[in-house]
Order: C-alpha cells, then sequence, then structure tokens
C-alpha cells in the first residue's frame, strides 16, 4: 500500500508539494494536467514535466486522477471515435513516462454533487455537505450558482465555469441517454483503449458516482455491486478495475462496503478513504476520518482491503477545512494530512496484529 495525496498542480493548488513531502508516510501524489480538457491528447513534453516536478520534491506520481473522459465518449457521438484516439494517445504518452494508474469517471453532466461546500459543523470546522431536499428544489442549471461563492475562489474538478455555462445544452445532449447507452458507451470506450492498457500495464479504475444514485433524472451506472461487476464481466481484463471509493459507494446505505471490497479482489487499483456522517438517508456531510466522526467503522474499510491483499495507491479525501485554513473545499491540508496519518496508523496495526507484532506489508516505502 502507498499512502498518497490528491494535489492538483502548483498553479491551482493551495497545498504545496513541500508540505505534501513532510506529512509522516505519505510518499505520493495523484495528480494531473489541470489546464487540459476531455478529449485533448496530453503531450509527453507536459506530462515529463509534471513527473520531475514531483520527483525533485522526493515525490512520486502514483496514478493521475483524472484524464476525463469527454461527453462524446459518454453520449455515443459521431465524435467519439476521435476522442478515444486522443485518449490512447494520450494513455501510450502516460506509460512512456512510467505512469500506471489512471482514475476516471463515466458521470453525465456533474462529476460528482454536493449542496453545500462549507456546512459548518458543532466543532467550528466546515465540510463539504448534501440534501436531496436541497437538489430537489433546484433547476439543474441553478445548481452551479448555488455553490460558487464557497469555491474560495478555486476551481473545483467537475464544476469548471465554462462547462457549467453549458449545463442546458448538456442536458439536451442526454436526454436519450438511459443506463444501458451509458453500459454500452462504456463498454466501447474500455475495449477500445483496452490494447493500450495491456501494452503499457496501465490499470484504468473508475470511479464511482456520487452521491450513488440518480441527480436531476440524470443516468447514474457506477453505484452499487450488481453494476459494477457487470461492468468487470462486460471487459474481463484486470487491467480494467475500480477506484474503491467508500464516500462514494457509501452514499446509498444499501451498499455494504466491506461485502464490495471482499467482491473485487484484484480489480481494486486505487482506494478513496473517506468519512460521512449521515442525518438521513438522504442528507449527508463529509466528517473527520476518525471512525467515530462519522457513520463508517474506518477500521473495518482498512482491514477489508489488507485482508484482499491490496497493494496500490490509497490516499484520504475531502477533508473538512479547520484552523482557519482557506483552500479548495475538500482539498485542504490539514485534515487531509491528519486522515493520511490516521490511515497509516489503521492499516499498521492491522499489519501487526497480522504478523505477530511485526510488520509485514510495506507502508509508504516506495
Amino acid at each position: 500500500m502507498q499512502m498518497t495525496l490528491r494535489w492538483y498542480g502548483s498553479k491551482f493548488d493551495t497545498v504545496t508539494l513541500e508540505q505534501i513531502r513532510q506529512i509522516p508516510g505519505v510518499t505520493g501524489v495523484i495528480t494531473t494536467l489541470y489546464d487540459t480538457s476531455p478529449g485533448e491528447i496530453w503531450s509527453r513534453q507536459r506530462i515529463h514535466e509534471l513527473k520531475e516536478e514531483v520527483e525533485a520534491a522526493g515525490l512520486t506520481i502514483a496514478g493521475i486522477e483524472s484524464v476525463n473522459v469527454s461527453d462524446n465518449i459518454k453520449i455515443g457521438t459521431q465524435q467519439r471515435d476521435e476522442d478515444i484516439a486522443h485518449y490512447i494517445e494520450t494513455l501510450r504518452h502516460l506509460g512512456q513516462e512510467d505512469i500506471h494508474l489512471v482514475c476516471y469517471n463515466f458521470m453525465p453532466v456533474f462529476d460528482w454533487t454536493r449542496t453545500e461546500l462549507a456546512r459548518k459543523r458543532p466543532d467550528g470546522s466546515t465540510v463539504l455537505a448534501y440534501t436531496q431536499e436541497a437538489v430537489d428544489s433546484l433547476e439543474p442549471e441553478k445548481m452551479f450558482e448555488s455553490i460558487a461563492g464557497d469555491m474560495n475562489q478555486t476551481v473545483m474538478p467537475g464544476w469548471e465555469p465554462e462547462r457549467m455555462a453549458h449545463v442546458k445544452e448538456l442536458f439536451d445532449a442526454y436526454q436519450n441517454v438511459t443506463e444501458e447507452t451509458l453500459f454500452a458507451n462504456l463498454q466501447y470506450f474500455l475495449e477500445r483503449i483496452m490494447p493500450v492498457c495491456d501494452e503499457y500495464d496501465i490499470h484504468m479504475a473508475i470511479h464511482p458516482d456520487d452521491p450513488a444514485w440518480s441527480v436531476f433524472g440524470l443516468p447514474r451506472i457506477i453505484t452499487n455491486k450488481e453494476n459494477i461487476l457487470r461492468m468487470m464481466k462486460m471487459v474481463d481484463n484486470p487491467h480494467n478495475g475500480v477506484t474503491f471509493c467508500s464516500g462514494s459507494y457509501g452514499t446509498n446505505l444499501e451498499n455494504d462496503l466491506i461485502d464490495m471490497i471482499h467482491s473485487l479482489k484484484g480489480r481494486i487499483h486505487f482506494a478513496h478513504v473517506r468519512n460521512l456522517k449521515f442525518h438521513s438517508p438522504t442528507n449527508f456531510e463529509e466528517a473527520a476520518h476518525l471512525s467515530s466522526d462519522g457513520s463508517f467503522d474506518m477500521y473495518e474499510i482498512m482491514k477489508a482491503l489488507y485482508d484482499i491483499g491490496f497493494d496500490g495507491p490509497i490516499r484520504p479525501d475531502h477533508g473538512r477545512m479547520i484552523w482557519g485554513e482557506v483552500a479548495m473545499p475538500g482539498y485542504g491540508l490539514y485534515d487531509r494530512a491528519l486522515g493520511a496519518t490516521y490511515l497509516n496508523g489503521l492499516w499498521e496495526a492491522i499489519d501487526k496484529s497480522q504478523n505477530g507484532g511485526k510488520e509485514h506489508h510495506e507502508v509508504g516505502f516506495y
């Protein structure tokens, strides 16, 4: 297992590589070329420069999150083959730079949905939060406007202003797209990229839909055990895998997170481990990673990953804003650093309990 932190790049992130390097046990970053657009080819030169910058700070690039999939591919327009060809070229360039993990999603329009970016908790921290009632009271084109004031002058992934300016057109484009259409288009995409993934040993790790149900009537398919196992079978290649995000699958309280982890043995390439606090099945907020602060048993989640022999990158996710920090909501330094240290501590304790007090799995030595 390698503990990592998400990093958006020096031009976009308030957190520096120097700060990440000082978090005990964190040895890598999950990063991206944040100023690229879906369908654009990532040049090998830019990837190389990014890799050099990260390695100069004493860290590694453990994976990319994300190489975004274009709406043409998700909808299945006539433009999709060109966009897929560009995606393949980007994967080839990543492989040539010795990068072997790509997290991506197949969510229509909104990559993820929250109705509040700064809900105040009793301890004074602020967190991302969601209520279905708030979504039901909004028109889709007003969604961005309702949260933009709390973005702390940052550009949040999936909520880029230039994209949100065309929400109505995007909804029109997805009007005839059903869950079955999405499954078919996902299969079409995966079948065409698997050869380059096989050639360069690139693990594709699909991120679940967040929340794990339809929002504004849009179809969503990466939501539960049945659907994710269907995806694994329809393109049965070990490079076709998942990002196991406890907070995304966990939005649906009917999902048994521990059972899902065991069911996906060998196909979990990346893990986002975070905690949620539920006030009702459709009203939840991000919590500290400590189990008792939220609704999830983080020990059992980490133990399940350990038990299936998971050896990929893990990152804490969606931290609280604490200690006066002003940063991209969910992606500040302080609470994610606490989360990474807590998760590493759980892993060490699990490892030693399984091996008579001796550490067996390496933690962070990459």
